[in-house]
């Protein structure tokens, strides 16, 4: 039984790691895609920004449609789609097309997610239902440290459309693990799109969603301007940039494997502590960013506070009832919108000249930000039977 289900959670991780790699690997092709067709940086980042606008519509849109289809085979046609979407952008003709390509392919990632979540959760039992979710996080965050740096390989030595045949690559063995390792189960009785929206309905799914949209702006406002932060003011050789970025990413591995047993225990109680402490390591990255080896560690612990989105996306489950499907999903477009808020505020104020510094006050800002909003949901938390205060 155990071996089943490391396979599972294996294939469902596969597809994580495509996603993983897609998402952080385009923001390291942009100068490739900017030379190939000939336009300006800001003109790049349309397709960043277009991904992330069809993550924010695909995840509520096909999560409601998809109410009443089966798990498995609507995980199988999500990692068929978004490969095909990534040969469809390998291929893309001129940059708009290539932006529309991009907006398709993020169209699955957060009902995939979701799914995939739910998938993992119900094959444990519920004392490790948020391992269950890390375990599959875990294809996103080792993408970070493996599938980002052979992309920006491939895009280096083959052109940026290869990073992206490259994606698409994974997605196709996930679709095949998928169906190979996943078991068949129908779709849970009564589903309903109208079922779904109920989610829409309750006060605690709002609350969890905007301490990841908030709370976790921060971590996108250091990241977003790490690599500049790194050669501007630590001065690092940008040979060892990857190797600190690399060091973000073990960081969020092994985040996702320690904070999940400890969620597992007290959810409410390990997400506002793993929010506290994101808010002490972005402060302290004010400090460390003049030191490299002092940097260095702050990273890596900035990078293990990301264990946050398993412990919100199993809350979600707690609180939606029965509209778990979509308040699963919904948890991803929270997280794009924290990619968008942090890595703005942190502009914004580069603009008035504070400096690159300033991303990591910025980043303690969100984060406090995200802690009041979670002190008025562990509130309203009913407590645990063990009595070790409001777990769930």
């Amino acid at each position: 039984m155990a071996g089943r289900i490391v396979l599972l959670f294996l294939a469902l991780a596969t597809g994580g790691f495509a996603i993983g790699t897609t998402e952080f690997a385009t923001m390291g092709i942009l100068p490739l895609v900017e030379n190939g067709f000939g336009i300006s940086k800001p003109e790049a980042g349309y397709m960043v920004s277009a991904y992330a606008l069809g993550v924010v519509m695909g995840a509520p849109l096909i999560t409601v449609l998809a109410a009443r289809v089966a798990r498995k085979p609507m995980l199988i046609v999500l990692m068929a789609g978004f490969a095909l979407a990534h040969i469809a952008s390998a291929l893309a003709p001129t940059f708009a097309w290539l932006c529309l390509f991009r907006f398709f392919s993020g169209l699955p990632h957060g009902a995939y997610f979701g799914l995939a979540a739910l998938v993992a959760a119900s094959s444990v039992s519920p004392d490790r239902q948020t391992q269950a979710v890390g375990f599959v996080m875990l294809g996103l965050t080792s993408a970070t440290i493996v599938g980002v740096p052979v992309a920006t390989w491939f895009a280096d030595w083959l052109g940026w459309r290869a990073a992206y045949f490259w994606v698409a690559g994974i997605a196709v063995l996930a679709a095949v693990l998928v169906t190979m390792l996943v078991p068949y189960t129908g779709a849970s009785s009564g589903a309903h799109p109208l079922r779904e929206l109920g989610a829409l309905r309750r006060p605690d799914v709002w609350l969890t969603l905007s301490i990841g949209a908030i709370g976790f702006g921060g971590v996108f406002s250091v990241y977003a301007y790490l690599t500049s932060t790194l050669d501007v003011v630590t001065g690092v050789p940008a040979t060892w940039i990857p190797v600190i970025l690399g060091v973000f990413g073990l960081g969020m591995t092994l985040g996702n494997v320690i904070v999940p047993r400890f969620a597992d225990r007290a959810r409410m109680l390990t997400a506002g502590a793993t929010l506290a402490a994101s808010a002490i390591m972005m402060g302290l990255f004010y400090y460390a960013t003049l030191d490299v080896w002092a940097v260095t560690g702050d990273v890596f612990l900035i990078g293990f506070c990301t264990a946050l989105a398993t412990v919100l996306q199993t809350r979600l489950m707690d609180v939606a009832g029965d509209s778990q499907n979509l308040a699963a999903a919904m948890n991803h477009v929270a997280f794009n919108l924290a990619n968008a808020l942090g890595p703005f505020l942190a502009g914004l104020a580069l603009t008035f000249n504070f400096g690159l510094r300033i991303t990591g006050p910025i980043g303690t800002v969100l984060a406090l930000a995200g802690l009041i909003i979670w002190f008025f949901a562990w509130r309203r938390t009913p407590r645990s039977p063990t009595g070790d205060g409001r777990a769930h």
